[in-house]
């Protein structure tokens, strides 16, 4: 199977957009991955005076992002290592970020609603959350279709762990994406 680029799978700054991310703001990349395609974007946003976590359980990933935001002169980025699956695991004040996003994170786990619940705690009132995930085509690359979340199955959901949903759309030929605002 080809590697696939993350940039090619859909368009960053069309994604954040929606997001209306301002400076000063305090935002997550949660579960950044290895290259944290959107840290460095969000953190041009916020600004100097905004902050950036982000978030893996992958230390070796987060010592790449530090080396990279000092290169950069990005002193708002902070990585934070911590398992989302664990409830209250993540070292993040509570009720702090303005906004939150989890990308292609929720497949890779059979603890979705832990990880929502753990979003959902770092968020403050009226934060939004975005959630972009595989839609569920047949695909060569990508996780196997069992794996993928289903987008009505995740909207049902929604609702009843305090979460509103503000906006669907097409996050790229390949995904689907979910704007939520926490009650």
């Amino acid at each position: 199977m080809p590697a696939i680029n993350k940039t090619a799978l859909f368009d960053i700054a069309k994604i954040l957009s929606k997001m209306s991310i301002e400076e000063r703001q305090h935002v997550a990349e949660l579960g950044c991955g290895n290259f944290g395609f959107f840290v460095f974007p969000l953190a041009r946003l916020v600004g100097r005076y905004g902050r950036v976590y982000a978030v893996d359980i992958m230390k070796a990933t987060l010592e790449e992002i530090t080396r990279e935001a000092k290169k950069e002169n990005l002193s708002q980025i902070t990585a934070v290592w911590s398992n989302l699956e664990i409830f209250k695991a993540t070292d993040i004040p509570l009720g702090s970020l303005d906004n939150a996003l989890l990308v292609n994170v929720l497949h890779q786990s059979e603890k979705r609603l832990e990880i929502l619940r753990e979003a959902i705690r770092l968020l403050k009132r009226g934060g939004k959350l975005l959630i972009v995930e595989w839609k569920n085509i047949d695909l060569p690359f990508g996780p196997e279709p069992g794996r993928r979340v289903k987008p009505d199955a995740l909207k049902s959901a929604i609702p009843k762990i305090g979460l509103n949903i503000k906006e669907e759309f097409e996050a790229g030929p390949y995904h689907y994406g979910l704007i939520l605002t926490k009650l």
